[in-house]
C-alpha cells in the first residue's frame, strides 16, 4: 500500500439538482433548475494534470458539486481519467443518476473500481416524498455488488426528527447499519452555525442515537477555532473543475491555475494559520491529518459502518489507504518555517477578510 500524498476536494461547477431539499443552499437560492454546465476540461487534461507524478504520489480525491455531482455526462469520463493515475477517489452524490452507476459499473475495470467509493446523501423526506427510496437503495447495491466502497450519511433536520425510527428501520433493513449523521449548518449566517432550533444538548442527544463517529467528531469540533499549524496547501487543496484553480483552503489567497497547463510543476503552499471561525469539513482535513498532533479519528473510521453479516462498506484497499495519515507520506516542517509561514499568513488573512467584508457590503448596497 503507497502512502497517501495529498488530499484534494474537487469541485464541481453544477448546481442543477433532482431534489429539493429544504436545507440546501441551493433550494434556498432557488439554483437547482439552472442548466447542467458544459466543463472547460477535458478528461484526458484533467487526468494528466492531475497525475502521479505530477502531484509527488498517490493522492485521495473528493468530488462534490454545488447540486448533484454526477449530472454532467462527462462525469464518468473524468473520474476514471482521475483513477487511472492511481488515486482513490470518492463521490458524494444523492443516489438518484442510475445512469451515471450504470456506466461507470458497466465500463471501469476491476483495479479502477477497488479504488472507488460513493458518498451517499441520504435525504430522506425528499426521496420517500418523490417515491425514491427504492432506486436509492438499488443504486447502493449496485456499486457494492460490484466492488466499490460506499458510505450512507443522512444530513439532520429538526423536520426530519419525527420520522427517525422510519430513517432507522430503512437502514437496517436495506443495509443492515444505521446510517452516518453529518452536522448541518447554516450557510446564511457568517461563519456558519448549526442549523437547527435545537439547543446543543438537544441537538447531541438526538442526532447522537445514531452512533456515528463522524457525527461525534464532527460535532466536537464544530466552532472550535483551530490555532495549530495547518498544512493544507501542501499536503492538499481545493480545485474547481471550472476554472481549473487549485485554492490551498477557501479563504485564502494562495491560488493557482493548475489545469491549463497540465506539465507545469504546482507550487504547493501551507496556509499555516486557518482563517475560519472552525474547520467546516474537518472530518476529512484533519482525520486526514492536516494538523498532525492533532489527535482524530482516521477519516476511514468516520465513513466505514459493519453491517449485521460482519461486511464493511469501504473495501480493505479504500478502508488501509484512508486509515493513514497525510504525516506519512510527507515530511514535516521545522519550527523556524513554521513560524515564517504563520506570521505571512496572519497578514493574509487580515487582508482577505478585509476585502470579504467589504465586498460583503457592496453588494448589500447594491441589492437594496
Amino acid at each position: 500500500m503507497e502512502k497517501i500524498k495529498r488530499f484534494i476536494d474537487i469541485q464541481i461547477p453544477v448546481t442543477t439538482c433532482t431534489l429539493r431539499c429544504h436545507y440546501c443552499y441551493i433550494t434556498q437560492h432557488r439554483l437547482f433548475s439552472a442548466s447542467v454546465p458544459k466543463l472547460k476540461y477535458s478528461a484526458e487534461q484533467i487526468g494528466k494534470a492531475l497525475s502521479k507524478e505530477r502531484l509527488g504520489g498517490i493522492c485521495h480525491f473528493n468530488i462534490c458539486g454545488n447540486g448533484e455531482t454526477l449530472l454532467p455526462d462527462e462525469m464518468t469520463d473524468i473520474i476514471r481519467a482521475i483513477l487511472e493515475q492511481g488515486h482513490y477517489v470518492m463521490i458524494v452524490n444523492n443516489g438518484t443518476v442510475t445512469r451515471r452507476f450504470q456506466e461507470m459499473m458497466t465500463q471501469y475495470p476491476e483495479e479502477l473500481k477497488k479504488r472507488l467509493g460513493f458518498k451517499f446523501s441520504f435525504h430522506f423526506l425528499e426521496l420517500k416524498k418523490r417515491n425514491l427510496m427504492d432506486l436509492f437503495f438499488k443504486n447502493i447495491d449496485l456499486v457494492r455488488k460490484n466492488g466499490c466502497s460506499f458510505s450512507l450519511e443522512l444530513t439532520p433536520s429538526d423536520e426530519l426528527i419525527p420520522y427517525i425510527g422510519d430513517v432507522k428501520e430503512e437502514c437496517i433493513n436495506r443495509l443492515g447499519a444505521l446510517c452516518h449523521v453529518t452536522v448541518a449548518r447554516d450557510e446564511n449566517v457568517e461563519d456558519f452555525v448549526i442549523l437547527s432550533k435545537l439547543s446543543r444538548e438537544e441537538y447531541i442527544k438526538i442526532w447522537g442515537q445514531f452512533n456515528s463517529p463522524l457525527f461525534d467528531f464532527k460535532i466536537k469540533i464544530f466552532n472550535e477555532k483551530r490555532q495549530e499549524f495547518c498544512y493544507t496547501g501542501l499536503w492538499g487543496g481545493i480545485l474547481d473543475l471550472g476554472t481549473g484553480i487549485l485554492r490551498a483552503c477557501d479563504r485564502t489567497f494562495l491560488a493557482q491555475n493548475i489545469l491549463d497547463d497540465p506539465i507545469k510543476p504546482i507550487n504547493f503552499r501551507p496556509i499555516g494559520k486557518c482563517n475560519k471561525a472552525h474547520c467546516h469539513n474537518g472530518h476529512a482535513w484533519l482525520g486526514l491529518g492536516m494538523i498532525p498532533e492533532l489527535q482524530t479519528p482516521s477519516y476511514a473510521d468516520m465513513r466505514d459502518r459493519i453491517d449485521d453479516k460482519g461486511n464493511h462498506w469501504l473495501r480493505p484497499e479504500m478502508r488501509e489507504f484512508l486509515s493513514q495519515k497525510l504525516a506519512d507520506g510527507n515530511d514535516l516542517l521545522d519550527e523556524k518555517r513554521k513560524v515564517q509561514i504563520k506570521r505571512r499568513a496572519i497578514v493574509n488573512n487580515s487582508v482577505w477578510n478585509l476585502r470579504h467584508r467589504t465586498a460583503k457590503i457592496v453588494s448589500k448596497f447594491r441589492n437594496k
